[in-house]
């Protein structure tokens, strides 16, 4: 046991510093939110604050703007990651040609993911805005096309998030499964070739099994940072209009921050965890049993 750890030590050691910067930046302000959806906190002081049971939790519930803004949520969720995977896998396969200009596609799909989301929000904001003089309207009128609502109606908002959201990571995510790609050993297309088997064959006997871990990575991380996103929807179209792209994280921030119902605001937040919790679990098992068969 000792031997084991004065090998380990060095390890424990490394990583030290990066646990003791987690734990003070996430876990204990997330064990003191979990803590204060129970109260009637102010958001200022803790001399006034008293346990207040489920009360918080019962308003959450009632919260009929809650209630439409996880449903947006999983609609996006769902969506979302699906939409991309579908768009990176042939992406990745297109990088990972032999073509000279591979290294340059390979920049230009990745740079949209560099930029901060709120800019590419304000930026495509202004190309889609839905007046004649958004960009996008304006090259859809050379042709005669009259200017489309893009962010002026419920469906068309929510596509424009979902499109503007797939241009900037789908290089991203295309490059995790082009690393996978370049992994798989040559050995099969070549004996796959013997065979006479097609394209398409390939890819669905050989390609698309191999990429079962760069899938759940992939996945994983879509459908995280889909069920938390608040900087591009709001840049866009700050959750509208109405309410048809305002989603689970923006309801938080606003109910905390601008209508200064903070004990509210943390129960929100602390169910919104345990669902984004169950969710990942159920992903993560999914995916993992997809890579053992």
């Amino acid at each position: 046991m000792k031997v084991k750890l004065r090998k380990e030590l060095p390890y424990l050691l490394f990583i030290l510093p990066a646990f003791i910067v987690y734990t003070v930046l996430t876990v204990i302000p997330l064990v003191q939110t979990l803590g204060l959806s129970f109260t009637n906190w102010d958001g200022y002081s803790m001399s006034n604050l008293s346990f207040t049971g489920l009360k918080n939790f019962k308003m959450v519930f009632a919260d009929r703007s809650m209630k439409n803004a996880l449903l947006n949520t999983c609609f996006y969720s769902i969506v979302f990651p699906l939409v991309t995977t579908v768009f990176a896998i042939p992406l990745s396969l297109v990088l990972n040609s032999g073509m000279k200009t591979k290294n340059l596609q390979r920049a230009v799909f990745f740079f949209p993911s560099v930029p901060s989301a709120i800019i590419l929000g304000y930026l495509w904001s202004y190309i889609l805005s839905p007046t004649g003089n958004g960009l996008l309207n304006k090259l859809l009128g050379i042709f005669g096309i009259n200017p489309v609502m893009w962010l002026a109606v419920p469906k068309w908002a929510m596509f424009s998030v979902l499109l503007v959201n797939l241009w900037s990571v789908v290089g991203w995510h295309a490059c995790i499964y082009l690393a996978q790609l370049q992994s798989i050993p040559t050995e099969y297309y070549e004996a796959a070739n013997v065979d006479g088997a097609t394209a398409w064959q390939k890819f669905r006997y050989i390609t698309f099994p191999m990429l079962a871990s760069a899938m759940t990575v992939s996945v994983m991380l879509l459908l995280l940072n889909s069920m938390k996103l608040y900087d591009l929807p709001f840049a866009l179209t700050s959750g509208g209009p109405g309410t048809s792209t305002t989603l689970v994280s923006q309801i938080i921030i606003k109910t905390g921050f601008v209508e200064k119902s903070y004990g509210k605001a943390t129960a929100m937040s602390a169910i919104f965890f345990v669902f984004i919790a169950i969710v990942s679990v159920i992903q993560l098992k999914l995916m993992k049993k997809r890579e053992v068969e």
